[in-house]
């Protein structure tokens, strides 16, 4: 396969995935403004939720001290904004269609009519009261688009590129997700594990579509240290860190088996899998939670770096 094919797909399934993870992190913020207001009409919530997602400099240069219908919008429908859920399905649309040939009709059809349909909506019309719905709608849309992929397509090199960056995309994107507590100021009448507190984790929690199965694993009170173990070192969870770098794993693999060669990129993911499959929660707490994420984010940065190489992505 051309590596201008490859990186086409690999990015059109990273967008795809970027896209609904975006909503996740804009339904994280809009659910953490719950909380009783600190006095400064909920800026750091949402200024937490920006730097988290990487994105606080562009939005500070455009917005300045702007709160959160500016951040939503920025999250969302933004052109300024590389990562905002419009952006994203343009440029996995733009993807797609370097590569229609191969992908199958259902997967086409769900991306492109995501993107016609995103396309019609005003910004002006996202009312805090319809802001729910439509964070499910673009999630209903990119499962589509996963369910396609994972029912009609070969397992051929063109599923394994794909699948490649989606994985890393979603391993991000739970990092990033876990680190908005960590920007996140509690009141001054709040410690932690208050109640404050306690349902900020919950809100992690529900915006990776995990506090259902977390009860399911846990049969206790929500509690920090195991909401991020479920989050970072559980395989069952299919949003985790570990459960990410597990079908990471199985796909170089399969690439590896396709092409008869084993690749730098495989040795790098092999050993941040091992990393995660044998990492211990009360290290990484007493190491730093934060540190540990933004080491993790940069690692898996450099994979994306090195997969590009190893297969020259044009």
């Amino acid at each position: 396969m051309l590596g201008r094919t490859a990186s086409s797909l690999f990015w059109m399934s990273r967008y795809m995935e970027r896209a609904e993870n975006m909503t996740r992190l804009a339904e994280a913020g809009f659910r953490i403004t719950l909380t009783p207001d600190t006095g400064d009409g909920h800026r750091e919530e949402w200024l937490s939720t920006l730097t988290s997602a990487g994105i606080h400099r562009p939005f500070k240069e455009k917005y300045g001290d702007a709160g959160g219908g500016k951040a939503l919008e920025f999250l969302l429908f933004d052109e300024d904004n590389p990562s905002s859920v419009r952006t994203c399905l343009r440029l996995a649309r733009t993807n797609a269609r370097s590569v229609r040939t191969k992908l199958t009709r259902d997967m086409w059809e769900a991306l492109n009519g995501t993107w016609l349909a995103f396309d019609k909506i005003k910004p002006a019309e996202m009312t805090p009261e319809r802001l729910p719905d439509f964070l499910d709608w673009v999630r209903e849309r990119t499962s589509l688009f996963r369910g396609a992929l994972l029912g009609t397509i070969l397992r051929d090199d063109t599923f394994f590129f794909s699948q490649l960056g989606a994985f890393i995309e979603r391993a991000d994107n739970t990092a990033r997700i876990i680190d908005v507590k960590y920007f996140l100021l509690l009141p001054n009448n709040q410690g932690i594990g208050g109640d404050v507190d306690t349902f900020q984790w919950e809100t992690i929690l529900r915006a990776v579509s995990a506090h259902s199965s977390y009860r399911h694993v846990f049969n206790e009170r929500l509690l920090p240290w195991n909401i991020a173990e479920f989050l970072i070192l559980r395989p069952e969870m299919p949003r985790s860190l570990r459960f990410c770098y597990d079908q990471l794993q199985i796909t170089a693999e399969g690439l590896s088996l396709h092409y008869g060669e084993r690749k730098e990129s495989e040795e790098s993911i092999v050993e941040c899998r091992k990393t995660l499959r044998d990492g211990r929660m009360d290290d990484i707490f007493q190491n730093g939670l934060h540190e540990f994420l933004t080491d993790f984010i940069v690692s898996n940065n450099k994979l994306t770096e090195t997969i590009s190489r190893d297969y020259h992505f044009a």
